[in-house]
Formats: structure tokens, sequence, C-alpha cells
């Protein structure tokens, strides 16, 4: 009789040894499944969440691309001009990109043209008042000196345009902070 309830013993101690061990390589992985998930968690908040922006750069041209559109000449970030945007803290990137949309700042093709009615810019900068809540847009057309600025544009982002008024844009530009660059760098 004592042997078989030692021989009892033996096997129900050793059921309760294999269930402790296999607890605790269950809560061992479900702690590291725990840990594997915080991580990524922690990658794709930062990957959404990127403040700053410094330059820009597009996708660079293919053959195909190219041929679709024999008309127009598509040209690239990084090699035919070059985007930089500053004070991100200030104005909301996409506030400002739609800006310059509506304001035709934005429209590469037309300042990198050449000819008589194109923009032939050099350089664009945006400056942001931030009291007024406007943007002023300092044009620079190729062969400018110095820092003397062929024309300013006034964008309103209050109301969503360029204002009618006419209004001398020296009083909009001050205080203000640059915002965003657009430079040529072919010649």
């Amino acid at each position: 009789m004592d042997v078989l309830k030692s021989e009892f013993e033996r096997s129900y101690m050793s059921d309760n040894q294999k269930n402790a061990r296999n607890k605790k390589v269950l809560y061992g992985i479900i702690a590291l499944l725990g840990v594997v998930i915080i991580v990524l968690g922690i990658y794709v908040y930062n990957l959404s969440n990127r403040s700053t922006t410094t330059i820009v750069t597009a996708p660079t041209k293919s053959a195909s691309s190219e041929k679709a559109s024999s008309s127009t000449k598509k040209y690239v970030a990084g090699e035919d001009y070059k985007i930089t945007y500053s004070n991100t803290n200030l104005i909301d990137r996409s506030t400002l990109d739609k800006a310059l949309k509506n304001s035709t700042g934005s429209d590469i093709s037309y300042m990198m043209d050449t000819s008589e009615d194109g923009g032939d810019m050099a350089k664009v900068e945006v400056y942001y008042n931030k009291d007024k809540n406007l943007l002023v847009e300092r044009l620079f057309k190729n062969g400018y000196k110095g820092d003397e600025d062929t024309t300013r544009v006034v964008y309103d982002l209050t109301q969503g345009k360029i204002p009618d008024n006419g209004a001398d844009t020296n009083v909009y530009y001050q205080p203000s902070w640059l915002v965003y660059t657009w430079e040529r760098l072919t010649k």
C-alpha cells in the first residue's frame, strides 16, 4: 500500500511540476508578445507623428511616365528644384501646402517655365505672419540680384484667397517667419 501511495504521490507531483512549467512558458510567451506589441505601437506612432520635414523629394521619373506626358516636361525634386520647410511648429504643413496650391505657388511646371508666359522663377520664399494669419510669398525671377524679390503675393489663410484690396505687402511682411522655400537647381 505504501508503494502504491508513494507511486501516486510521485505521479501527482510530476503532473503538478509539468503544469507549473507549462504555465511559466505560457506566461513567458504572453509577456514576449506584449513587449512586441508595445514596440510595434511605438514604431507606428513615431512614423505617423513626424512633425518636421526639411527637404521633400519626389520619385525619380521613369521612361514610361516621360513618354506618357511628352507634351509637358516633368521636373524632379532634388534634380531640378529643392523644397525646404522651416518653422513647422508655426503652421501645419498641409495648411501651407493647400494655401500654396490655391495661390499657384506650388505649380512647379509654371515656376520652372522660362518662356515668356512662364514663371521663370529662381526662388520662392514664403513667410507666415501669425498675428494676421497671412502668408507673404516673395518671388525671385531668374537673374535677380542680392535679396531683391521680383514681386510679393499676400495670401489670407482665414479667407482662403489672395485679398482683393491690393494693400502694400510690406505691411504684412513684418513680423513674419520663413516657413517654405522653393529653389531652382537647374540653370
